[in-house]
């Protein structure tokens, strides 16, 4: 079944949720995006639809409502959408969510029959928002505020509201909080479809609605002096003192359930190391730990084994599992230790297809629109291969032994599954009959063959010489049938199309052709292409054609179809750009790879260093600033991940804990100076590494037994 969805990538607005608890492990694959309680089906479709046009807002005549001006707390299962006035209107997204319900969508303020005027909006950490307003209440104030106005804002479903009185005398004031909610699923919320508000009553400290889909109810301390139902209201009646203060807390829950912590709320608990960039630059300190605080956010517990947490993909749209993402991110953040990448192997693990046929072996997952120039795309591919490349890049880390050889069948699987689906050729084709042959494909396949074999041969398996041999067929296949000429020295083809026809549209795809994966002794793997046309993709990649100045477009500028806007077809994606500096970094292009990461670096400046999964590609100007997507995912996993890869890869640390070693490959041109790394994790022990300004790496803590590679 093929369903039009409505993010840019495929995937619809979910509630939090993992994989489909009823479907047996051998049944035909169905694609997952992480609907509540259980997930989405099959997402086909080129996935820039709506499900319905609905007005939602200005320049709004159909697709999702925009997030972008949007403060958007989290701490899943945990959401708190607010604009940037700190009123909640019930209008768009704005409310408070727990696992995907939207259980408060107005919550707005009045004192003395007036709204507080807003001054200023802020983050306080990746689950807290700040909002700050004025009043001016007394007769004949003047335009001097007498009352100042402060909100706290929880992902926890709490908000603390603080009344400052700045006038020289008592000030009695009424004050009111109007409530209302639809108590919407937040799918329906997004396709402009929530519902009528459910009729409040009386509960408590506060208020309750209840529908045939759920109940939530909010109260309040200090108790109200009257609770109105048929109004939604709740109203104190307060005498305020020269320079005293008056503070109410409210909290949003779920009626009959208990308050939840959240997985990344840090500590112990927590499977991301609490590292630290310090640096001459600007900015990098802060880029690490809001980082670390969204990727924290995004933390969900597998259903089916609560000990094991992977991440969510982003919010607002797709707050449940998307496997490939969920890989990609956890194998970037391998850096801050290997707890995340073991839980996320084996959540997924749970989930692959087994017996026997063409799916088993595949990690199931969602389609995801190409842009413009190619069909639709099944992640399911690019998660089964990921899974081999994050469990052997884990092991050089210092993933335990006994973790490895728990995961190590689902690893055999996949690359049984990578085996049998290409068969006696040479590429390995999407899954759909007569589908595209894809340049990124290739390079994932390519990547997993080597970092499989590598794997296999470490425990005693058999298959590795065989992958061996598949990737050498692969190489010299793609060198001689996926490269386009031109009269600018050539480059790497989207695509070979069933009919034979190569896709010369140059992408940022083509990037995963310089991530070739780490094996030991701190080597990469050879890549696809050989030397002379690695540093033509290196400069390709380097060229205002794709380097936006922000970072790197996904279509490059002189495409026919480019759109600076395009999430496949000309925006900048922050995943994709990171991936383009470290391996241009590896493979000796520092040049262009410090091009591209000092525009990432400006972007997340731009925005206050929690990086949406896309921006605009617009070239960047003196003076300019990066234009927000209105549809991105902010906070997302793949660019919180990416913000850490791109400090980390300051230093090219590659590890081999079997080997005993750590391997330094540091940026030679230093592009922040002087870079200090804290707080790192090898082998579960912390690690710490200095570049100096003339870009030479120090190790200044380590655990012991490792020793400095060459």
């Amino acid at each position: 079944m093929t369903v039009p969805s409505s993010t840019p990538d495929g995937a619809r607005p979910t509630a939090l949720g993992t994989t489909q608890p009823g479907r047996r492990r051998d049944d035909p694959p169905t694609s997952h995006a992480g609907r509540a309680g259980g997930s989405s089906p099959s997402l086909g479709g080129r996935g820039s639809a709506a499900p319905s046009a609905h007005p939602g807002g200005p320049g709004r005549t159909g697709g999702l409502p925009p997030a972008h001006s949007a403060l958007i707390c989290v701490a899943l299962p945990g959401l708190v959408i607010s604009p940037e006035g700190g009123q909640l209107t019930g209008q768009g997204l704005e409310g408070f969510y727990r696992a995907g319900r939207r259980l408060l969508s107005r919550c707005r303020l009045s004192v003395a029959g007036r709204e507080p005027l807003p001054v200023q909006a802020r983050m306080d950490g990746a689950d807290v928002a700040r909002f700050v307003g004025t009043l001016c209440v007394a007769p004949a104030a003047g335009p001097d505020p007498d009352v100042l106005v402060e909100r706290t804002r929880r992902a926890d479903g709490s908000e603390r509201i603080i009344l400052r009185s700045a006038s020289p005398r008592t000030l009695r004031l009424p004050v009111e909080i109007a409530l209302g909610t639809d108590l919407a699923e937040l799918g329906a919320v997004a396709s402009g479809r929530p519902g009528p508000e459910q009729t409040a009553s009386v509960h408590a400290a506060g208020l309750r609605w209840s529908s045939a889909t759920g109940h939530a109810a909010v109260t309040a301390d200090p108790a109200p002096t009257d609770a109105l139902a048929s109004a939604g209201l709740l109203r104190w009646e307060l005498a305020l003192p020269p320079g005293a203060t008056w503070s109410v807390e409210l909290r949003v829950h779920m009626d009959g359930t208990a308050p939840f912590t959240a997985v990344g709320r840090g500590g112990a608990a927590s499977p991301l190391a609490q590292a630290r960039a310090v640096s001459d630059g600007h900015g990098a300190d802060a880029l690490m730990r809001t980082s670390i605080q969204d990727l924290a956010s995004l933390l969900v517990r597998d259903a089916r084994n609560p000990a094991d947490v992977h991440l969510a993909a982003g919010v607002p749209w797709r707050c449940g599992l998307v496997p490939a993402e969920a890989l990609a991110a956890a194998r970037m953040v391998l850096p801050l230790g290997t707890r995340l990448a073991a839980g996320t192997l084996r959540t997924l693990a749970r989930t692959q297809f087994t017996g026997r046929g063409p799916h088993a072996g595949l990690i199931p997952g969602p389609f995801r629109d190409a842009g413009p120039h190619l069909p639709p795309g099944c992640t399911a591919t690019e998660a089964t291969l990921l899974f081999p490349v994050l469990l052997a890049e884990a092991r050089r880390w210092g993933l335990a032994e006994r973790e490895i050889e728990e995961l190590l069948p689902a690893a055999e699987l996949c690359l049984e599954w990578l085996r049998n689906a290409v068969g006696d050729g040479a590429f390995l084709p999407d899954t759909t009959p007569g589908g595209a042959v894809r340049c990124e494909t290739q390079a994932h396949a390519h990547r997993a063959a080597l970092l499989g074999a590598d794997l296999l041969d470490a425990h005693g398996r058999t298959g590795g010489p065989g992958l061996r041999q598949w990737a050498q067929d692969l190489r010299t296949a793609f060198r001689d049938e996926f490269w386009v000429e031109d009269r600018g020295g050539g480059r790497p083809a989207a695509a070979r199309m069933p009919d034979g026809r190569l896709a010369p549209q140059l992408g940022a795809g083509a990037a995963h052709l310089l991530d070739t994966g780490l094996l030991g002794s701190g080597e990469t793997a050879p890549g696809l292409l050989d030397k002379v046309r690695t540093e033509q993709l290196a400069r390709l990649l380097g060229s205002p054609v794709m380097d936006s100045g922000w970072g790197l477009r996904s279509l490059g500028a002189k495409e026919p179809a480019y759109n600076p806007f395009g999430h496949r077809a000309g925006a900048v994606r922050v995943h994709e750009t990171a991936v383009a500096v470290a391996g241009l970094a590896a493979a000796g292009f520092e040049r262009e790879a410090e091009s591209l990461l000092r525009g990432a670096l400006a972007a997340a400046e731009s925005f206050g260093h929690r990086l949406p999964d896309m921006f605009a590609g617009e070239q960047r100007t003196q003076d300019s600033a990066p234009l927000p997507h209105p549809a991105a995912a902010r906070p997302s996993a793949v660019s919180a991940a990416a913000g850490v890869l791109l400090l980390t890869g300051l230093a090219g640390i590659r590890p081999d804990v079997p080997a005993g070693t750590v391997t330094l490959r540091p940026f030679r041109t230093a592009p922040l100076g002087e870079i200090v790394l804290t707080g790192l994790r090898i082998s579960g022990a912390p690690f710490s590494v200095r570049v100096s300004r003339l870009g030479l790496a120090m190790v200044e803590e380590a655990g012991d037994g490792l020793q400095l590679g060459r």
